[in-house]
């Protein structure tokens, strides 16, 4: 085990539900919390964290979701994941546990974040597939870079894909 201390993260977060999105904030977070530069790059429909209409209506993908459990700990079958309320039952459940630990709601998450000083881009080419601007972001998106910019701000830092 190396005793060198990790100093910069870049975390890529690609996946827009809730539990795609989670783990990126609470990493660079954390991350800003133990003193390490963070960079968030949220690319494909993890742009949906940093668009401001989306970002605080993320829900958890329950079809072929093979971690999907009932509270009782009971494996839930994937077609009942495709269920109509399913998705929002459980998006609701997840909220109210998130809430009772103090995990805040995205958009606050995210506030949170850029004050601690993390980076936050949108990957520019999945920017333009989705035919997005920068009025479509939260104030809290540094900028739209390409995946170039991206490596150039990465350097040095310990890549992350959640």
């Amino acid at each position: 085990m190396s005793d060198e201390k990790i100093k910069k993260v870049t975390i890529v977060v690609s996946r827009g539900s809730l539990e795609g999105v989670y783990p990126g904030l609470i990493m660079a977070n954390g991350a800003r919390m133990e003193g390490i530069e963070a960079d968030l790059f949220f690319t494909f429909f993890g742009l949906d964290a940093i668009i401001k209409d989306r970002m605080n209506n993320l829900k958890v993908a329950t079809v072929g979701n093979p971690g999907m459990r009932f509270p009782n700990g009971m494996p839930m079958p994937t077609m009942m994941g495709g269920l109509p309320g399913i998705s929002a039952m459980v998006t609701s459940m997840m909220q109210k546990e998130m809430e009772e630990i103090d995990i805040p709601p995205v958009g606050e998450f995210m506030e949170m974040i850029s004050d601690a000083g993390c980076g936050i881009y949108a990957c520019k080419a999945t920017v333009d597939m989705f035919h997005l601007t920068e009025k479509d972001f939260c104030p809290q998106m540094n900028e739209v870079i390409t995946v170039g910019e991206f490596y150039e701000k990465s350097a040095g830092a310990q890549i992350i894909f959640t």
